[in-house]
């Protein structure tokens, strides 16, 4: 079993999440809401679907997690002048002041277990590779219909 991709997939993603945890807490957020932030440190005033979509989740899952960062003042749901059914999520200063209480994490976790910031970029590289390959095939397996 521990010779599975997979299953180490499955283990590395709890762990890390895991050795996020102890940073995150004193701020409030979960990783969830961490990279909910950093995508909008990253790109502010996205809308919901188009944040949705960048971190892959679901509406079920988006939407109590900005309820709560909304609850927090870190950021603020605002409706879209142009079309009334966009609402877009925008930093508060809050949220953005928080992006410099929360930069040192990734270096702080990787410091933990040791791993230099070129492996964990060779790392990041690979398994967005394989992401975005499983995404491909997933798209061609629904794109085929039995009989074409």
């Amino acid at each position: 079993m521990d010779r599975q991709l997979c299953y180490a997939l499955y283990i590395g993603s709890k762990e890390i999440v895991h050795a996020y945890k102890r940073y995150l807490d004193p701020l409030h957020l979960t990783y969830t809401g961490y990279i909910t932030m950093l995508t909008l440190w990253h790109e502010d005033g996205l809308t919901v679907k188009a944040l949705g979509d960048r971190l892959t989740l679901d509406s079920g899952t988006l939407t109590p997690l900005l309820k709560k960062l909304e609850a927090l003042s870190y950021v603020r749901r605002c409706r879209s002048t142009d079309d009334e059914r966009n609402v877009h999520i925008c930093l508060t200063d809050a949220g953005r002041s928080l992006r410099q209480q929360a930069g040192p994490i990734p270096a702080q976790v990787f410091a933990e277990v040791n791993m230099h910031p070129q492996k964990a970029a060779r790392l990041t590289d690979l398994l967005c590779w394989m992401s975005e390959s499983l995404a491909k095939t997933e798209a061609g397996a629904q794109a085929y219909q039995p009989g074409d």
